[in-house]
Parts: structure tokens; sequence; C-alpha cells
């Protein structure tokens, strides 16, 4: 069984990755999707286990302190990081894991596993990403102003990432989310082992 990969998707938050995120799971059911530890409160109908793993600040830095994250990065005040034994069991699995995560996490993946494949969602334009935070009506004035300050951050790194996706239309958003993943399945890089195989072969039948 061939290993999974390991797909960092990132965006600006109001980008619709979560959306995005959960449509896929819906639709297709060759994927993992890492659920992060964060010491975020909950919003209005999440659970414990299922958005995220809510925890402690100290709860989070005991788990830094047991290297028991991938990665982790401070995002407005609260900690997010991802889980290691989950994503490895996945990966050695056959699952494609997927890791939805700001662009800092992001970073240190692509450091430690440059194998892993970056994709960014965007939105089609930044007075829409305004417009989305704003129609949630889950934050204040004050949270949302500083989301937009730190997508205008974030847009230094985009460059960083193999992919951009506009979340424009959710359905082909999906779709070609999908159709990335799989394509890197093909890649060279990714089938050395098998190459090699067909190269002992070709010798031994020639």
């Amino acid at each position: 069984m061939s290993k999974g990969i390991l797909v960092v998707v990132s965006g600006f938050s109001g980008a619709g990755k979560g959306t995005v995120m959960k449509r896929l799971m819906e639709k297709y059911n060759n994927y993992a999707l890492s659920v992060s530890v964060t010491t975020r409160s909950p919003r209005p109908g999440e659970q414990d286990g299922k958005e995220y793993f809510f925890r402690t600040r100290e709860e989070f830095e005991e788990l830094i302190q047991k290297d028991a994250l991938i990665e982790y990065a401070q995002y407005v005040k609260n900690y997010y990081g991802t889980p290691r034994a989950y994503v490895e069991e996945q990966l050695n699995a056959g699952k494609d894991v997927i890791l939805e995560i700001e662009i800092q996490g992001a970073r240190k993946i692509k450091a430690k596993n440059p194998e892993a494949l970056l994709i960014f969602i965007a939105p089609p334009s930044m007075a829409e990403l305004k417009n989305r935070l704003v129609g949630r009506g889950t934050e204040t004035p004050q949270v949302i102003e500083s989301r937009l300050h730190r997508a205008a951050e974030e847009s230094q790194g985009v460059e960083e990432y193999d992919y951009l996706l506009l979340n424009d239309e959710l359905e082909i958003c999906v779709d070609e989310l999908h159709r990335i993943i799989q394509s890197e399945h093909s890649r060279i890089s990714r089938n050395l082992g098998f190459i090699q195989e067909l190269r002992k072969e070709a010798s031994q039948l020639g």
C-alpha cells in the first residue's frame, strides 16, 4: 500500500476553508482531516474532538513539552497545533491527511516534511473576505479588524505554497482541490520506488 500524502490547506480567516474541508470529506472518502488542538473558546455548535480539541493554555504547553505536536503556532492570542500520532497513523494507512492550518504552521510542516503539498485557499477579493467575516456574526468588530490585518500580513507568504485555489463556487473549489491532491500521486518524486522496480524488471526481461 502506498503511503498517503500530507496536504496542508491554509487561507485567510473567512475564506471558507472549513466549509471546503467539510464538503470535501462528504464528497470523497479517501481523506483524513486532522483535528487541531486549540486554546480558543468553542464557537456555538462546535464539539470537542470534532471541530477542534479544546484545551487550556497549560494543557497545550504540556503537549509542546512532550513533542506531541507536528507543528503549532499562535494566532490572535490563541495556540493552534497538530497532533502527531493521528497524522502518522493515517498516512501509514494510505490515507491522504489534510491539515487545515495557518501559514506559520504550514512553514514548519514544509521545513520538516519537504514532500508535503501546500495549498492556499483565497476568496475572489478582499472585499468579499470582509463581507464573509461580517456575515458570520460570530466576531466583534475588533476581532474582524485583527483578522483583516492578519490577512494583509499572510498575503505576503502565498508564494511559498504549491497551489492557489479560489473559493468562489464551493463545488468547483472542492472538485479542484480533489483533482490537485490526486494528481500529486502521479508525481515522479512520489513514485521512485515503483520506478526502481520497473527498471529491475526491465533489465531482467531484457
